[in-house]
């Protein structure tokens, strides 16, 4: 296995132990790029800026810098600003538009070390749940080319699935880091709610889009975690949280535990609700497995309930859409992104540069949330949606009295047939185990844990663990703990 073909802890020691420069890791990160374009999965792509900045990395460690990342490629999802390359958070409103300064997350990545190879796909403005909105056509999943790679931050995942980056950023707003990861067979982590900065993070629903992290391992994802996590005074809704070195504290064993069985005393809850009607059968038979090897590890399973679950779909697309609409109104065709040539006023210059700028599903959202904000419907809808994102979230802190985890199936299928699902509902059901977690703020996380059978054999199925706020710790531990005893996160697709 070429060293490109390695995670991110193996590329690291590499770098670290002068075996490669980050120049010629990079190198060969863009020749394997240029090797998978037909997978789409990104928008764009600047050797000169990545080879420049692999460079600088490299003068750094020959001066004695030390930094957690130094050399390492990655890529970021399309829907952080950076200065270096466009931003278009995957839709023709915003081509070509570059931005005057780098989204926080961006910056701390760079800050330490992580050099940027480019920008993936996305379903517009992070709208989508297979990857199939973007203005720059659909991702492919690396494991069948007639998949889907999941949504919205497919390009992530695919790239990292393929081996075309060990890392990148995306984005989770219902699910839109571990659908994705579950359907490519990565690791992803969507931190709790205001942990990393929002700052420079092109605006879906404000309440629920956090950043986060997909990688090939727990360990993996814990290492840039560690490095773009943090307060933030430029975000409003950034929690001051002491930072935390995650992946150094993956091997401390747990109070009480041995080294055959490192997750003695947690006990992990089973909501019902997750495993029943309308879980595939080849998705709960690879769940039930990998929670029978986390038993195995000493880890006590109870059953919880968490009975609200089922309304999470209709709140969630109540109350995303209503964000939605504020948010996307700045695009206006007046002060950035696209303005229409043929118009008569100012207000048909809106009109026409929003109808041509903004995709299907962009305006399907913005004309429901404008419905349930409008006078009349605003108590009737979104009033109600946000008292059951309340109730959904005191599910949570009671199931947590008796449970120090949940877990269950990340997505009901594994990946279908691209263009398989042309009703929009159709794919928003398909968010019914990630939403949960998403309005309740919590941290959560996708992990391989096997595969498909008979026709979906070659399609990855992830397992999901939920922990309470600010449980990034103890999800990480567990997770990379699982990662041990498995090797589903080190299988790859054929090249």
């Amino acid at each position: 296995m070429s060293l490109v073909e390695q995670d991110a802890r193996a590329q690291l020691e590499a770098l670290r132990a002068r075996r490669v420069s980050s120049a010629e890791l990079v190198q060969e990160h863009l020749r394997r790029i240029a090797q998978h374009e037909a997978l789409n999965a990104f928008v764009h792509v600047d050797a000169d800026v990545a080879l420049q900045a692999a460079r600088a990395a490299d003068a750094a460690r020959a001066q004695g810098a030390q930094s957690a990342l130094l050399g390492l490629p990655l890529a970021h999802k399309d829907v952080f600003v950076t200065r270096d390359m466009p931003s278009t958070a995957g839709s023709r409103m915003l081509a070509g538009y570059r931005s005057p300064f780098d989204a926080t997350v961006v910056a701390r990545l760079r800050d330490a070390g992580a050099v940027c190879l480019g920008k993936t796909n996305m379903d517009e403005f992070a709208m989508g749940s297979a990857n199939e909105n973007s203005a720059f056509g659909a991702v492919r999943n690396p494991w069948d080319a007639a998949a889907i790679a999941g949504g919205s931050s497919g390009g992530s995942a695919a790239a990292v699935a393929a081996r075309l980056v060990p890392a990148a950023t995306g984005t989770d707003t219902g699910g839109s880091i571990r659908q994705p990861a579950a359907m490519c067979g990565i690791t992803g982590i969507k931190p709790t709610y205001g942990l990393c900065s929002r700052f420079g993070m092109i605006a879906y629903a404000s309440s629920l889009d956090q950043a986060g992290v997909m990688a090939r391992s727990a360990w993996d994802c814990a290492l840039l975690l560690g490095a773009m996590g943090g307060f933030d005074a430029r975000d409003a809704t950034s929690v001051e949280h002491p930072a935390q070195d995650y992946s150094g504290a993956l091997d401390a064993p747990r109070e009480g535990a041995d080294a055959r069985r490192p997750l003695a005393g947690l006990r992990i809850g089973l909501p019902r609700e997750w495993f029943a009607h309308g879980l595939a059968d080849e998705v709960a038979q690879a769940v039930r497995e990998a929670l029978a090897r986390l038993q195995g590890l000493g880890a006590e399973l109870v059953d919880i309930d968490l009975p609200r679950s089922e309304l999470s779909v209709a709140a969630y697309y109540i109350l995303a859409p209503a964000e939605a609409s504020s948010n996307l109104s700045r695009f206006d065709g007046v002060r950035y992104g696209h303005r229409a040539q043929q118009y008569r006023d100012l207000a048909e210059m809106y009109a026409n540069s929003r109808a041509e700028g903004f995709g299907p599903e962009v305006k399907r959202r913005i004309l429901i949330g404008t419905y349930v904000l409008s006078h009349g419907y605003y108590d009737a809808y979104y009033l109600q949606a946000q008292k059951i994102r309340r109730l959904i979230a005191e599910d949570f802190l009671r199931a947590f009295a008796s449970c120090d985890l949940i877990a269950g199936p990340v997505a009901p299928t594994v990946a279908w047939d691209r263009g398989a699902k042309a009703d929009p509902v159709s794919n928003y059901l398909a968010d019914v185990h990630t939403l949960p977690a998403s309005l309740a703020g919590l941290p959560a996380m996708s992990l391989p844990a096997g595969f498909g059978r008979g026709a979906h054999a070659a399609r990855p199925v992830g397992l999901q663990l939920v922990a309470p706020h600010f449980g990034e710790a103890r999800l990480l531990h567990a997770a990379h703990q699982f990662q041990r005893v498995t090797d589903w996160h080190q299988r790859a697709p054929a090249n």
